[in-house]
């Protein structure tokens, strides 16, 4: 029977490492399992993995700075184990790009719960709104206040042609602003471009994703002029799109 995805469990803890194990084997998962950011990156390297779980405070280096070097080299989903009062911790985490977070202690239904919706969003943004995506791939690339948009290879550059990475999300977004140039988005559209209906209202996760945009397409990204916030609405894509 084909498992729904491998988990790779982050914790210094081993008690902590072998229960979820357990309890995520028997649910139908594959388990990786890891004690520090070296380990981190062996199991990385040595198999595919689908989700993260990735402790906060593990000795060394702590959880946020292996965060930030996951978030330079890839899109995985990861959700944050933190303890009861960190909410800082939790609020930075989800700005360098967490996907969610469980606070400690923690039951195990949770976090089976949060898992699979977190794997079930991922799924969900690496399908792009079919009727966005066929508009851009008849219209070709899409040009936007220097920028460049290929809709067909995935791929931004810049005014001088350099490439811009993007994650699935990120893309998925910006494809999302430039189909309604010019137009106020709610939050709500938005969510709904990017993960179907598989969201909670309260959701703030789409605020953390156009910030990770704006600090890629923005020449000052805290004072941002191509991606704008509609007080009390949601955001506007300022730039006239064209077709090229």
């Amino acid at each position: 029977m084909e498992t729904p995805g491998r988990i790779l469990v982050v914790d210094d803890d081993r008690r902590i490492r072998e229960m979820l194990a357990s309890y995520l084997t028997e649910e139908g998962f594959a388990v990786s399992l890891a004690e520090n950011g070296e380990q981190l990156r062996g199991e990385m390297a040595a198999a595919e993995i689908d989700l993260i779980l990735l402790d906060l405070k593990i000795p060394g280096e702590d959880g946020l700075t292996l965060l930030r070097e996951l978030r330079r080299q890839s899109s995985v989903p990861v959700i944050m184990i933190t303890g009861k009062g960190e909410m800082l911790d939790r609020i930075v985490g989800l700005e360098v790009g967490a996907d969610d977070y469980i606070a400690k202690p923690f039951h195990l239904r949770e976090v089976l719960a949060r898992i699979r919706a977190v794997l079930r969003r991922s799924v969900a943004a690496s399908k792009p709104d079919a009727e966005a995506v066929g508009a851009a791939t008849e219209a070709g690339r899409l040009a936007f206040a220097g920028w460049t948009l290929d809709p067909r290879r995935r791929e931004l550059r810049d005014a001088g042609g350099a490439e811009v990475e993007l994650t699935t999300g990120e893309f998925n977004l910006l494809l999302a602003f430039l189909q309604a140039p010019n137009r106020p988005l709610n939050r709500d559209q938005l969510m709904d471009k990017l993960r179907g209906r598989d969201w909670s209202p309260f959701d703030r996760s789409i605020d953390t994703q156009v910030g990770r945009l704006r600090k890629k397409i923005e020449a000052d990204p805290k004072n941002p002029s191509l991606i704008k916030t509609v007080r009390g609405i949601g955001y506007i894509f300022t730039p006239e799109v064209a077709a090229t």
